[in-house]
């Protein structure tokens, strides 16, 4: 880079940075982005569910089922319906069992009658959450270290993307359509500018959840090695174990936790969100009612609880939790942020919005790079280091989302009695967009985007029409039960679809327009312009 002045080498910078690691940046992007609706997305991918309704009588109705299917249990553990999930979910540990947050038995109710649901096996949201910073079929600590390294690129082409560009936000405001690199060039400046503040919060609150893992010196150093003391002392939260058992219990009836709802109701305008029952049945009992959503960023929106005595009723005391340092409060915010728990429905919204643009940014300059290049390749002849890059522009950008349509219908077509059938929803994604990748060199790059555009709408467009003849009534039937979780996920699938089918279009309607031009007679990218 000798002679290149600063904004010339942050420009250099910029390039590279993104095409490296683009397509797994983009990856990235689009996972984090489904993932602020994990929940939402599993509670679509488990059919059965999507008659529930959430009722009033909720809580107790399923304290009353785990009296019936877990009497002598050492704790029970009650999620109540909620805006992202209609049913409850319950989890009980036996007497002597080791507890954590994956151990015990779980089982899904109906959220009005109580009755156990039979739910099929599947990964759900939580693949394309895991996937977002842990990848897949790799050692976990490699994958986020691969995620780690691929973020602080992303963020090292953000900072210099905004040195680069001397009139960022005029450039905003700039559009010249059908003017090849410079139309691209626009659109990537506009998604860019559009969603800054997100973007840089995204990435570097990304960074901080994997600092103690990327620069792990500082609390090694302080805490010789032990790491498990730093997170439990900044956490106020010592590790899981199983509960001493005690000789001085008692048989007693538990008793009815409908008014204790109905108080902490009356003091979180939220509702509550979960009941735990220590010791159900004796007279050491203890029910613990959680706050739905979340407090103040500063504490990682840890929800307020109530406790009392099983037996009587009567309240006992909360241990208050330790407020947290200056250290912690900035790590508890950038995190909560990240991580979205305390936010309701629209903010979610907001924040997928954002993903969605952080995807089409990383998309339009891979784009961009290849646009850019093409009259260059044009005197040069065929060139094999733009072709790789074209092929895995096609099955990167538009071969994820097809894979995630591929995983959305193998949940759809897989038989629900299949022996490790999530796997196979897992395959189904890999195989999928392997195929796509193949598909991506083998055939002409315009017709590539084009075809793999087409599937992706057709995959996208067709569920809701299979729920709707196979999946009880599917969309029609969500909204008259006014399941917007259900309905919310069919909507959002036809949004797409026509967004896909719309760059179909696109790339049709441009190609008529540039095959009347003798410039245009290749089958690259270079007559296609926003």
């Amino acid at each position: 880079m000798n002679g290149l002045g600063f904004r010339q080498a942050n420009s250099w910078l910029h390039t590279w940075s993104g095409l490296l690691l683009g397509w797994l940046l983009y990856a990235i992007f689009v996972t984090g982005a489904l993932s602020f609706f994990r929940d939402e997305i599993s509670f679509w991918m488990q059919p059965t569910q999507h008659a529930s309704v959430a009722h009033a009588d909720a809580p107790q109705r399923a304290v009353d089922a785990m009296q019936a299917m877990a009497p002598d249990a050492s704790l029970w553990s009650i999620t109540l319906p909620g805006p992202r999930n209609p049913t409850t979910q319950v989890r009980w540990f036996e007497q002597g069992e080791r507890r954590s947050k994956f151990g015990g038995q779980s089982v899904v109710l109906d959220g009005t009658t109580a009755q156990p649901l039979q739910v099929r096996e599947s990964r759900g949201g939580d693949f394309l959450y895991r996937f977002h910073f842990e990848l897949y079929g790799m050692p976990r600590l490699a994958a986020r270290w691969i995620v780690g390294i691929a973020t602080m690129m992303m963020l090292v082409a953000i900072i210099s993307g905004v040195i680069t560009h001397k009139k960022i936000f005029v450039d905003f405001f700039t559009f010249r359509p059908r003017k090849g690199q410079r139309s691209w060039m626009d659109v990537h400046n506009a998604l860019a500018v559009l969603a800054l503040p997100f973007h840089f919060m995204i990435t570097y609150s990304g960074l901080l959840l994997l600092m103690f893992m990327l620069m792990p010196w500082g609390v090694d150093g302080a805490y010789g090695g032990d790491r498990q003391a730093f997170f439990s002392e900044r956490g106020n939260r010592a590790a899981a174990s199983a509960p001493a058992p005690s000789t001085d219990k008692v048989p007693a009836d538990l008793i009815a936790v409908t008014p204790l709802v109905r108080q902490a109701q009356a003091m979180w305008p939220s509702g509550v969100e979960q009941i735990t029952v220590t010791d159900p049945g004796t007279s050491h009992a203890v029910i613990e009612l959680r706050e739905r959503g979340a407090g103040s960023l500063l504490d990682r929106g840890r929800s307020e609880r109530l406790l009392f005595n099983g037996a009587s009723g009567a309240p006992l005391e909360s241990p208050d939790a330790a407020k947290p340092d200056a250290f912690s409060a900035i790590y508890n915010v950038f995190s909560s942020l990240h991580l979205l728990r305390f936010a309701d429905t629209w903010l979610r919204w907001l924040f997928f919005i954002g993903g969605v643009l952080g995807s089409a940014m990383v998309a339009s300059g891979m784009v961009l790079w290849v646009v850019k290049r093409l009259p260059q390749r044009r005197k040069q002849g065929s060139h094999l280091g733009h072709r790789v890059v074209e092929g895995l522009n096609v099955a990167g950008i538009a071969g994820l989302p097809v894979a995630i349509g591929a995983y959305f219908w193998a949940n759809r077509l897989l038989p629900v009695s299949m022996q490790a059938r999530a796997d196979w929803e897992i395959k189904a994604f890999f195989l999928a967009w392997a195929a796509c990748l193949v598909h991506a060199w083998l055939r002409p790059h315009r017709k590539a985007w084009k075809e793999q555009l087409g599937i992706l709408s057709l995959l996208l467009a067709l569920l809701p029409a299979y729920d709707l003849l196979h999946g009880g009534g599917g969309l029609l039937a969500a909204l008259t039960r006014g399941s917007w979780v259900a309905a919310g996920m069919d909507i959002t699938l036809l949004a797409f679809a026509a967004l896909s089918a719309a760059g179909v279009w696109f790339l049709r309607s441009d190609r008529a327009k540039t095959s009347k031009r003798p410039a245009a007679a290749s089958e690259g990218m270079e007559g296609v312009s926003p």
